[in-house]
């Protein structure tokens, strides 16, 4: 897995947790989230652009294997990856908002530069 944050999750439930959102954040470029969330997602996200980097077989598969859309993974491999094609890692930028009303968890928006 990504990190070592369990998010207060059991390990099938977490693990499609950031899959989805790792999903639609491909999908929308910028998602709103906690500040914990996002950093599991940064290392995620930043690890799939590094993937789709080279556009091969095996490394679609391996996006396939992790993200749950097949748009997002064409996406991924023919418009997102080559905007990086000459950059060494840092896609991601976490911005934070402040707390959230409901139960004062620390928010981020995490977004593509």
């Amino acid at each position: 897995m990504a990190g070592t944050r369990k998010l207060g999750r059991a390990t099938d439930h977490r693990t499609a947790m950031l899959r989805g959102l790792v999903t639609f954040f491909l999908d929308k470029g910028r998602i709103e989230t906690t500040v914990t969330r996002a950093k599991e997602v940064r290392i995620l996200a930043e690890k799939m652009i590094t993937l789709a980097k080279e556009d091969t077989l095996h490394n679609r598969r391996l996006a396939m294997s992790f993200i749950t859309s097949e748009d997002v993974v064409y996406k991924l491999f023919k418009e997102i990856a080559p905007k990086y094609a000459d950059t060494k890692g840092g896609y991601t930028r976490i911005t934070k908002l402040g707390p959230r009303r409901g139960d004062a968890a620390e928010m981020a928006v995490i977004e593509l530069i």
